[in-house]
């Protein structure tokens, strides 16, 4: 159980340092977003980058919703293999795993 735990923590540590500096992966602007005012994607970037309300159960840290200016908004991180073609086999395997984070408007879930 304790390795079990050590993974999860390990993937929410890399999840969140790639969430906040977007460095070790990919980001996805959805077409929603990038509709959007440069100032209102400024905004949602900041937001999902400094995210620290965690629902029970998001062990991983992989997703959020955020509210701005009367819009919600997703943001998903995935983590997949290196060719970006399947599930990575271990996301708490930097060497293995190359981290997406999506951002999207609520209307496109």
């Amino acid at each position: 159980m304790t390795e079990r735990k050590d993974k999860v923590a390990t993937i929410r540590r890399l999840n969140d340092e790639f969430r906040k500096t977007f460095v070790g992966g990919r980001i996805f602007l959805t077409r929603g977003i990038l509709g959007l005012s440069l100032e209102l994607r400024r905004e949602i970037i900041r937001t999902v980058q400094s995210y620290a309300e965690w629902e029970p159960g998001n062990d991983h840290h992989d997703f959020g919703a955020v509210q701005i200016q009367g819009q919600k908004f997703f943001w998903k991180i995935d983590c997949n293999d290196l060719t970006l073609t399947y599930p990575s086999p271990d996301a708490s395997d930097p060497k293995q795993t190359r981290r997406v984070l999506t951002i999207m408007t609520a209307s496109e879930n």
